[in-house]
């Protein structure tokens, strides 16, 4: 079995990845007899059943030679079977909730939604309430009233963005978009740039950051950067500095992967952690003076912006019927917003 993404379990791959989907590459011998495609991917993928395989099929997360395929097709010969899955945790129930939600756009098949910082994407350990999929939920039930916890889809959840970061996400809304988006993430050809905050005067206008990104080895709830490449997965961010306050500097990031926390990991690896960035070091002074006015500054704006600096501000895709190319761009935050004004002012006063 060829894997396009490295990883380390079925179930435990979202660990690594903001990217909810995971795409396995098969290749079938020269010599390959006539043979059921479900009876084939049944051998060949840990624990999964006819039923769940032949759902699969039906929901074209596989193709054979780029095409879809029903479940009674007969391989023969040398032929690539592709298969998206998803490791979403089953077990977590969505429950519909009246939660508002900032729908930027949406049609039949998509919708891009702006989301609040503080705000945790789909229900998991220790949030299974008030998340953006239990409103989006209610939302849906709203318009159509069918739709129950039984039918909940499970809406195409193609990335995610962490709790305490905001901006823009895309969902699916059929099965046939879900694909579809999936496989522009595969690709790389989504469009996505971030706003960041971070502590330090960068010395060049922009760069590239290449180190893998995995859990820490000792605590699981962090993550690190594996410039060896020996842990992890391929991480790639694109940093341009777009304005400089001497001792933060705001700066946009473009993702070529899309990997947990990676441009918190990647920023902090470089030696400019994220401003109040409470898990990688960026809620303390990084950079400045020992002045007591210095740091009264930095706790003011520390609490302005409880979070990290880290904004998801555009996203650009292409549509997944029409084949146009949507861009969407979301204002900073007002968090965000004061602190860069004040540190723009405080450095302005220095001068």
């Amino acid at each position: 079995m060829q894997k396009e993404e490295e990883i380390d379990d079925l179930q435990g791959s979202q660990d690594n990845n903001d990217e909810l989907y995971e795409k396995f590459v098969y290749k079938t011998d020269k010599g390959q007899e006539p043979y059921r495609i479900d009876k084939y991917l049944m051998n060949r993928i840990e624990g999964a059943s006819r039923n769940k395989v032949q759902q699969a099929i039906r929901n074209k997360m596989v193709l054979v030679d780029g095409k879809e395929v029903k479940p009674n097709y007969k391989l023969k010969g040398v032929q690539e079977i592709v298969v998206y899955t998803d490791t979403t945790p089953e077990e977590n129930e969505i429950v519909a909730e009246n939660i508002p939600l900032d729908i930027v756009y949406e049609d039949a098949e998509v919708m891009v939604i702006n989301k609040a910082a503080g705000m945790v994407v789909h229900p998991g350990s220790g949030n299974y309430n008030g998340t953006l999929l239990n409103g989006v939920a209610y939302y849906l039930q709203q318009q159509n009233a069918t739709i129950n916890e039984e039918t909940l889809p499970r809406f195409g959840m193609v990335h995610r963005i962490d709790k305490n970061t905001s901006g823009l996400l895309v969902l699916a809304k059929t099965d046939g978009a879900m694909r579809h988006l999936a496989k522009q993430f595969f690709d790389h050809t989504v469009k996505r740039q971030y706003l960041a905050l971070v502590w330090g005067d960068m010395k060049e206008d922009e760069g590239t950051v290449i180190a893998h990104v995995g859990r820490n080895l000792r605590y699981r709830k962090l993550f690190e950067a594996y410039p060896e490449g020996d842990h992890g997965k391929e991480a790639i961010t694109h940093y341009r500095v777009k304005e400089r306050f001497n001792y933060v500097t705001l700066v946009e990031c473009i993702l070529e992967t899309g990997r947990t926390h990676q441009i918190r990991v990647h920023m902090k690896y470089i030696g400019h952690p994220l401003f109040n960035d409470d898990f990688y070091g960026g809620d303390k002074i990084v950079k400045g003076t020992v002045f007591a006015k210095y740091k009264q500054f930095v706790d003011n704006c520390f609490a302005i912006c409880p979070r990290q600096a880290l904004h998801a501000q555009t996203l650009g895709f292409v549509h997944p019927s029409t084949g146009k190319e949507l861009f969407f761009e979301s204002p900073v935050p007002s968090d965000m917003q004061q602190v860069i004004d004040k540190w723009k002012n405080y450095v302005g006063a220095k001068h």
